[in-house]
């Protein structure tokens, strides 16, 4: 099993489809890739020798940003929106919809489960019993 970027690539797709396993690399990045590497695109990751295997790497690690470097830096931008005070950031923190989607209907993903305002019942006083007659 080829690991590359701390992914294990499956080993029976064709590279460019596996290598849209990392974080950060999709199919044109992984057809610039694996040019840039000299590995034909239609073989499969189990036919890759240990030296195209070396050059896939060396290619992402030059000139890519993968996995753990692109989480910490999405993860550090939306930090600073939130603490410039920005529309976006306020969203952020909020957990709502960032992007100007509506959020009176939809936005389930972001807002979670529905939370039902029912309507409220009266709350009936007890009855006082009836005085006794007297007698």
């Amino acid at each position: 099993m080829a690991r590359v970027a701390g992914v294990d690539l499956p080993r029976d797709k064709r590279g460019e489809v596996a290598l849209t396993y990392i974080l950060g690399i999709g199919r044109s990045s992984a057809r610039r890739i694996l040019t840039r590497a000299a590995v034909d695109l239609n073989r499969r990751v189990r036919e890759w020798t240990e030296d195209e295997t070396a050059r896939v790497r060396e290619v992402i690690d030059r000139e890519q940003r993968v996995e753990g470097d692109l989480r910490r830096e999405v993860t550090m931008n939306i930090k600073r929106l939130m603490d410039i005070g920005s529309y976006r950031g306020l969203r952020h923190r909020k957990n709502l919809p960032a992007r100007g989607q509506r959020t009176r209907t939809n936005a389930r993903t972001r807002k979670g489960p529905k939370k039902t305002a029912g309507a409220m019942r009266k709350v009936v006083a007890a009855k006082k019993p009836a005085p006794k007659p007297a007698g």
